[in-house]
């Protein structure tokens, strides 16, 4: 009888403590969900505000007087519609295009029996640490005839060593039996890449292409040095920086300003708030369905050797 009181006491206490302890992560979690939603959700509010109520302050989490202007604002430009679609075609041009070609390059340097990996390899890292410089590189650039051309998003960039080192550890942690295996039944490597280590890698390869896309989809400062003067090769993200530019010198003291060609009046805030959605908005939207592969892939991916 008083070792089954001692046993139910010991029992309630283990309760209590992991009650406590469930309360306390979920209260951390909570104040960390709200820390991160919050910023979010008042830029939403504020991108959907009436731009001069806006500058009354004291919005937070809804607008107070709704309205579209600001994004019409934004979006009224002939230019911006130009740059929405060499930002989705860089994006997905530049996605394909090196995730293919870096994952071809880490399968090579991940073979065991090829002599060159290893130097190979220790060159990409290189390629971390030393930089050749913003000059010599857009006069390289200039020499092989990539400015006012498209390929100068994509090919400059083609192979980025982080990624490569990712892929190149997440396929060596593969049994060698699956490689040795289809050899024994006539496969050549492309076979084995196409058909074996392609399908095993999703998880790494989801990563990547969400690391290359976002990458893709935020850049600017290349189109600012390569494509300025081309208003057909600009993206969204430099249109929407100058078109912020633009208003933040217009302003002034008065805060507000009307953008050439429209009667809506902005303030830097309003613009600032709805260039920051639409950037936003197709990388959030694509993140729920590569999530699920994000933590795998990386958490493999990452253990250098």
């Amino acid at each position: 009888m008083g070792a089954s009181k001692v046993m139910y006491q010991k029992k309630k206490r283990f309760q209590i403590k992991n009650l406590i302890y469930t309360g306390i992560i979920g209260l951390i979690l909570t104040i960390f969900v709200i820390v991160t939603i919050y910023p979010i959700i008042n830029t939403l509010a504020i991108s959907f505000n009436d731009a001069i109520d806006s500058l009354r302050g004291g919005i937070h989490l809804l607008p107070r007087k709704w309205t579209l202007e600001n994004y019409k604002t934004v979006l009224h430009k002939e230019s911006m519609v130009t740059g929405l679609y060499i930002s989705v075609l860089r994006t997905v041009v530049g996605t394909v295009l090196q995730l293919s070609v870096t994952a071809l390059i880490a399968f090579v340097i991940s073979r065991k029996n090829f002599i060159f990996a290893k130097p190979i390899s220790v060159l990409y890292v290189m390629t971390m640490y030393i930089n050749g410089g913003l000059i010599p590189g857009f006069l390289l650039n200039k020499s092989l005839g990539f400015t006012n051309s498209f390929w100068v998003y994509i090919i400059p960039g083609m192979v980025s060593a982080f990624n490569l080192l990712v892929i190149r550890t997440y396929m060596n942690g593969l049994p060698d039996s699956l490689e040795e295996s289809a050899m024994m039944d006539g496969a050549g490597y492309f076979t084995i890449f196409r058909k074996i280590i392609v399908p095993l890698c999703m998880p790494v390869f989801a990563t990547v292409a969400l690391f290359i896309a976002v990458g893709q989809w935020n850049a600017w400062f290349d189109v600012m040095l390569y494509n300025r003067m081309n208003e057909n090769l600009t993206t969204l993200q430099y249109e929407l920086m100058k078109l912020l530019s633009s208003v933040s010198q217009l302003s002034g003291d008065a805060n507000t300003s009307r953008v050439a060609g429209t009667s809506t009046q902005v303030t830097t805030t309003s613009v600032r708030a709805a260039a920051t959605i639409l950037t936003c908005l197709p990388i959030v939207a694509l993140y729920p369905f590569l999530q699920r592969y994000f933590v795998t892939g990386l958490t493999i991916g990452g253990v250098k050797e």
